[in-house]
């Protein structure tokens, strides 16, 4: 715990069996997480039976693959069905550093903020950390056109290591979210539309050939979607549209 309150990280697994048990191992040697949870998303490898040898670990199945954002949805209920406070998710492949945990989860518990997310961008050392030119340069052109249209100021909306508080979990409408890879860019988006502050802390980030990433193909099925989200986003705002997902409620 830290100040009283239950740390719950959130591992979305997919045929992670080569790194799960070392990124397990980094995020309790961090010293303040109470349980993990892994969800599972139908591998095809040992994912399963090596979880289920974790120390503190909640184990869930998904019995057909249900995609990332679908594996999300499941890994949050979870959490907070398991009575978590601050829910952090780390991806199993050990792309991003467990090391993080305490000062993301700090600044949640000190009441700062009720989401955080861990910027590759910041410190400006992505390049440097291994990050494809190409995916470098797509983040940034991204994140220029959704900071113009969502009204915001962040360095990147496309990492996978993020903190949330469980009350900030509980407001939003994740399921009406896609069950693919843009489901970060419209929780994000949700948050946003909230009036809910996204704080950001600068993150080395390790790119190998053992850490999960989606090809390129997904990549610009993914940046459409983010594109699209972003654009839904400033419409409503000129109550041009009235989207749902958004948590808006119909008159």
């Amino acid at each position: 715990m830290i100040l009283g309150k239950k740390v719950v990280v959130v591992m979305p697994a997919y045929n992670a069996e080569a790194t799960l048990r070392n990124t397990h191992k980094e995020v309790m040697a961090q010293g303040i997480v109470d349980e993990t949870v892994v969800v599972d998303d139908a591998s095809r490898d040992r994912t399963v039976e090596v979880a289920k040898m974790l120390d503190r670990t909640y184990v869930f199945v998904h019995d057909s693959n249900l995609g990332y954002g679908g594996n999300q949805k499941t890994c949050y209920r979870l959490a907070l069905e398991r009575g978590a406070d601050i829910v952090i998710m780390v991806h199993p492949d050990y792309q991003y550093t467990p090391k993080l945990i305490p000062a993301m989860a700090g600044m949640i518990a000190n009441n700062l903020y009720h989401c955080v997310i861990a910027s590759r961008i910041l410190g400006g050392h992505a390049l440097a950390g291994g990050m494809p030119v190409w995916r470098y340069i797509s983040n940034r052109f991204l994140t220029l056109i959704e900071n113009v249209l969502f009204g915001a100021k962040l360095s990147e909306y496309h990492t996978g290591y993020r903190a949330f508080s469980s009350e900030l979990l509980k407001s939003l409408p994740l399921h009406m979210n896609s069950n693919d890879f843009v489901f970060d860019n419209q929780m994000l988006a949700q948050i946003l539309w909230k009036g809910c502050t996204i704080a950001e802390i600068s993150c080395p980030t390790r790119y190998a050939p053992d850490a999960s990433s989606i090809n390129f193909s997904r990549s610009i099925k993914y940046g459409f979607g983010c594109l699209a989200t972003a654009i839904w986003f400033r419409a409503a705002r000129l109550h041009i549209v009235n989207p749902g997902w958004l948590g808006i409620r119909s008159e």
